[in-house]
């Protein structure tokens, strides 16, 4: 999931076996040349298992690797265990096999999300639109894993799942844009050469703040590492911090964030005048948008009484909330006082992560949201039936608690892009570090999936960002957007979790042809 500077850190964003070697983080043995006055390195440990699943007409037989990976700096030295969690085929050619290393976002949250949503061979059985919160909860044969056409990585970035600095590690070290992918492309090329992957077509599936890393990962995995991916996949990505940001003195987010304030209220049935489909109702609004509202937040206190009024009623035609409310804010609302706003009467609070979710408001006077709806309903449901599959069925034995969520104490959001010479923006945008890497590389595809119903990411954030990449006319053709009628996580609707399987599967076989 995606954390915003302006707001908060998402709810993580807010998830027949051979006896196991496995899986504790045990104490360094007595033999380990370890200083009288330094913490003993914990040993990494898997815990290794056999399986198989269906998945549509096929059985996929594979091995399960679960547990964390020591990682060390350049003099040798123990700095991290790095959680993850490996699925791979039986009897598949590891030089032709597709790979795919997957996380979520946050910063801070674990691969739970992904892992028990839609990727893994069992997923969360949810329940589309409903508060998912009483057990007993289960978990079920996903019969849209990706586990028929590619091995998969779940990986979880240092501070969440079990992984943790050790050693000479710290915290500081892996908390910041490019602290975070340096150390999860390190992860990366370790893992390919102790499993002999190096041959293998290569994927990074980011979520959320998962596309800012994956921004960042593509780039130095091709110039630290000469490692070429054959596509990235990019789930509801945050690209850019400063145009996907409301909330910052930057009139390009709100812009950008109507559309979605439009479908949420149209799915909500809070327009005066609603019309009965919703595609031609957003490419009205994003029209506004663009050709209306944008220049009058332009050009600010220049804009005339009458462009000002006419702004406001597009506002409060599209959006459902007040004229006298958008007035209040001088035109400009962040998704928190939005969702807050919308059915206030009601007493109802709207989701943030999924829009379409909605639950009691615990304050009909506060302007900001106390909670998520979509993340409430969600989470318990997930974290506990994961928690259940990897400690039962994977047989991972630990005495840590799996952080779901981490809070990564002053994160760096510096990020030294590459078109600087050097220089560390205060405000990260990895999209340059993409495209650079799509013009370095013009055989990588990019495959990116977006829901209407998404506060955390809106569509129009991720067009705006891709519409702006400083790439080549005939690049642009490497590159797939494709909608759901969801949220964020859009595979928690059934429909959804459908044609993300299918389109995920299309473009991974799309990208190993010439």
């Amino acid at each position: 999931m995606m954390r915003t500077p302006a707001q908060f850190l998402l709810f993580a964003l807010l998830f027949a076996s051979v006896p196991p070697v496995l899986a504790a983080d045990a104490p360094a043995k007595p033999d380990d040349k370890t200083k009288p006055d330094e913490k003993p390195v914990p040993e990494a440990k898997v815990s290794v298992t056999h399986h198989q699943v269906h998945i549509g007409k096929t059985v996929v037989a594979y091995t399960a690797t679960a547990g964390t990976m020591l990682m060390k700096n350049d003099d040798d030295e123990a700095i991290a265990l790095f959680g993850f969690t490996a699925y791979v085929r039986d009897g598949g050619d590891p030089r032709t096999r597709p790979i795919v290393f997957a996380y979520n976002g946050g910063p801070g949250s674990a691969s739970v999300w992904l892992h028990m949503g839609i990727l893994g061979p069992k997923r969360t059985e949810l329940q589309d639109l409903q508060s998912n919160t009483r057990g007993p909860f289960r978990t079920v044969e996903n019969e849209y894993s990706i586990l028929d056409q590619a091995d998969l990585v779940m990986i979880d970035p240092v501070g969440t799942g079990y992984s943790r600095p050790v050693g000479k590690g710290e915290g500081k070290d892996f908390w910041g844009t490019d602290q975070d992918v340096t150390s999860v492309a390190n992860f990366i090329v370790q893992y390919l050469t102790q499993n002999g992957r190096w041959a293998s077509p290569k994927f990074v599936l980011g979520e959320s703040y998962g596309g800012m890393r994956t921004g960042g990962v593509s780039f130095n995995l091709l110039t630290k590492h000469n490692i070429a991916l054959n596509g990235v996949i990019l789930v509801s990505p945050y690209l850019d911090e400063t145009s996907g940001s409301a909330g910052l003195r930057i009139d390009e987010p709100y812009v950008n964030y109507l559309p979605t304030y439009a479908s949420t209220a149209w799915y909500h049935n809070a327009l005066a005048n609603r019309p009965a489909e919703l595609q031609p109702f957003l490419r009205e609004v994003e029209a506004f948008a663009q050709d209306v509202y944008a220049p009058v937040l332009f050009k600010g206190a220049r804009a005339t009484a009458a462009e000002r009024q006419t702004v406001l009623a597009g506002l409060a035609r599209f959006t459902g909330v007040s004229a006298d409310y958008w007035d209040k804010a001088n035109l400009r609302l962040d998704e928190g006082h939005f969702l807050q706003e919308l059915l206030r009467n009601s007493g109802q609070l709207v989701g943030r992560v999924d829009t379409r979710f909605t639950s009691g408001d615990i304050s009909r006077l506060s302007e900001t949201m106390r909670y998520d709806p979509y993340g409430a309903a969600i989470g318990p449901a997930i974290v506990a039936s994961f928690n259940d599959y990897y400690h039962g069925e994977l047989k991972v034995e630990s005495d840590r608690q799996y952080v779901v969520s981490g809070d990564l104490e002053d994160w760096d959001e510096r990020h030294q892009q590459p078109d600087l010479d050097g220089y560390k923006v205060p405000w990260a945008n990895t999209a340059v570090d993409l495209a650079q890497t799509m013009t370095m590389n013009p055989k990588m595809k990019v495959l990116i999936q977006q829901g209407y119903f998404d506060l955390a990411v809106p569509y129009r954030t991720v067009e705006y960002v891709v519409d702006h990449l400083d790439v080549a006319p005939a690049l642009r053709a490497n590159i797939d957007i494709q909608y759901y009628d969801a949220g964020h996580m859009m595979y928690v609707h059934p429909a959804s979790m459908a044609k993300f399987k299918s389109t995920l599967a299309a473009f991974i076989q799309g990208s190993l042809s010439p």
